[in-house]
């Protein structure tokens, strides 16, 4: 099993935003030192949770502040970008650090409105349109020289239910999350409508190894309470401390979106989560683990990063930085 982690800039209460740059990069660092596979940033726009707005800019921060891991974007969202300049971009990363860099690309527009506006962003309908202009672009399949020149670098799809289908028809890996992760039927077609050999599963999920569960539940809690107010509130808010998620001021609905995120965690210890995570692999054929969880004390999500690494490395016979 390939272990990734994903990145999204998350701020915490009491930090300022330049910091969470700052920790994705000494993050990212750490992953390196634990011989991960890859390192994903992700990309969100004008919310005061995630600051991770320019991702391919992340990206060049991130290769440059490390040497051998793999640098991915999960994802690029195509609506809100020219493919041409995407590829530019792509090419530009390629080429200063060869064999180091993947992209996945997804069709979701904006948080807000305004967002969208600003953005300048196409209908999520066109999506197809502009993933097989960005590989023509990528594959030198384009009407124009693209510059530099460098290898193409992989491309995932970042897939819900009916993304699976696209992913099939272009012959593209897929990054899943959520339901799909308990429903073999949709993954289950997707492998048989790739061509040969094309289909690969990422399965993104919160992850957390702990001493306990109830610890676990604990560190993850503040990512969830910002979940649950993201959701029905229309907020993206910074991470609040393990204390100020246990004292928020939730209603109904937003406890339950709590509890289902914290559900939906693989959390526990050690033989918790193996357990867990086997059961992941073999329920969805996936290669890869992208791990999603990001806690409020940066040196706790070190320490659980170290400890997922070691776990893995038990479970899957070493880990590949290469690949």
């Amino acid at each position: 099993m390939l272990l990734s982690l994903l990145d999204r800039s998350r701020t915490r209460t009491g930090r300022d935003d330049a910091d969470a740059l700052r920790a994705t990069l000494r993050r990212a660092v750490h992953a390196e030192r634990l011989g991960l596979h890859r390192f994903w940033v992700a990309e969100h726009h004008a919310v005061p949770g995630a600051v991770g707005s320019a991702p391919t800019v992340l990206m060049a921060a991130v290769a440059a502040a490390t040497a051998r891991i793999r640098v991915g974007a999960a994802g690029v969202m195509l609506p809100n970008h020219v493919p041409f300049v995407v590829a530019e971009q792509l090419a530009t990363l390629s080429a200063l650090h060869p064999g180091r860099v993947d992209v996945g690309v997804g069709r979701s527009l904006g948080f807000t409105a305004p967002v969208r506006r600003a953005l300048g962003a196409s209908s999520a309908e066109d999506f197809e349109d502009r993933l097989a202009e960005l590989l023509d672009w990528l594959h030198g399949r384009g009407p124009l020289t693209l510059r530099p020149s460098a290898p193409a670098p992989p491309v995932w799809l970042l897939a819900t239910g009916n993304g699976l289908g696209t992913a099939a028809r272009f012959g593209l890996p897929v990054v899943v999350a959520g339901p799909l992760l308990a429903e073999p039927a949709p993954l289950a077609r997707y492998r048989a409508e790739s061509p040969p050999g094309r289909a690969r599963v990422t399965a993104s999920l919160d992850v957390l190894v702990a001493d306990s569960a109830a610890q676990a539940r604990r560190e993850l809690l503040p990512q969830a309470v910002a979940l649950a107010r993201t959701r029905s509130r229309g907020e993206f808010p910074p991470l609040p401390s393990p204390a100020e998620a246990a004292s928020a001021q939730l209603s109904a609905r937003e406890l339950a979106d709590v509890e289902t995120t914290l559900a939906s965690a693989v959390l526990g210890d050690e033989a918790e989560v193996a357990q867990r995570l086997a059961d992941l692999v073999d329920r969805t054929g996936a290669v890869e683990l992208m791990v999603a969880t990001t806690l409020h004390d940066e040196a706790a999500e070190a320490e659980a990063d170290t400890r997922l690494a070691r776990l893995v490395a038990r479970l899957g016979g070493g880990l590949r930085t290469a690949g």
